[in-house]
């Protein structure tokens, strides 16, 4: 009898517990729109964090409750934004396609190393050591970060340098967050002229360290008929906006660091 009283109260509270908990559940519950659940579920689930938000769930309750852009996701290119569309009762076309690139041409034989770094064999590793184990400070380091954070396995490290398979590419962005040196960028895909380098250096001194390097020299800014490239800490930057992709200043730059894709490297991944 002493142990059935104790376990009579225990299943009691139990029960009084359990049902106040269903009730206040009930209660205070938050009322989700099915749209949101359905919007989750056709998304790719990368969680980049390329459409702004902090991931897919997040993204997909700023469609139906804050009203954002229902073709951010660029995983999911058309066929999410088409999907997206259908769901909230609105035609909606893709975004353009971006593609990812990697601003720096400093290959093994344009470059040397500055010393031989035994540490951790990482960007964000080595770039702590006196910023890296390059000649240029600016350039691609070489160790991977970017390849190591790539869902899809289309970055490989050739030459010393990040080269990125854009076919296989979901424009997801990560690689770009991973640069330690911030090389990579995205571009819209119709945009075909690139600037591969990225170095901060006055000419002299840039070219010291890289025999690819921008050398500040202003010919293609003065070349360009869309006032679409100009020289910003000593080296060129493409005004993707204003840019026809015209490659008057391909033609232009003395040390051919700008070039009009597809270039030749690209095509490494694929052989």
């Amino acid at each position: 009898m002493e142990y059935i009283l104790p376990i009579l109260l225990f299943v009691v509270f139990g029960l009084v517990f359990g049902i106040l908990l269903t009730v206040i559940s009930k209660v205070f519950a938050v009322k989700v729109d099915e749209r949101t659940k359905h919007i989750t579920e056709i998304l790719p689930g990368a969680n980049c964090g390329a459409c702004g938000y902090a991931g897919c769930a997040d993204y997909a309750d700023a469609i139906v409750s804050k009203g954002a852009a229902m073709n951010a996701c660029l995983p999911g290119g058309a066929a999410a934004a088409s999907s997206i569309g259908d769901i909230m009762g609105v035609a909606v076309s893709a975004a353009e396609r971006k593609i990812p690139v990697v601003h720096c041409n400093g290959t093994c034989t344009a470059t040397k190393p500055k010393f031989v770094f035994d540490g951790v064999q990482t960007c964000a590793a080595a770039k702590r050591f006196y910023g890296g184990t390059g000649s240029c400070m600016h350039g691609c380091l070489g160790l991977g970060d970017c390849a190591a954070v790539c869902d899809k396995n289309c970055i490989r490290i050739q030459d010393g340098l990040a080269v990125i398979c854009t076919e296989e590419c979901i424009s997801c962005g990560k690689c770009a967050k991973a640069c330690p040196n911030g090389l990579i960028t995205l571009r819209p895909e119709k945009r075909k002229v690139d600037v591969l380098c990225s170095s901060k250096d006055m000419g002299k001194t840039a070219m010291q360290a890289c025999q690819n390097a921008c050398i500040g020299c202003k010919k293609c800014e003065k070349v360009c008929k869309f006032d679409a490239i100009h020289v910003t800490d000593n080296h060129a930057v493409i005004d993707y906006d204003k840019c026809v992709s015209c490659g008057l200043c391909v033609k232009e730059c003395p040390k051919q660091c700008i070039v009009k894709q597809p270039v030749k490297r690209a095509s490494i991944l694929t052989q």
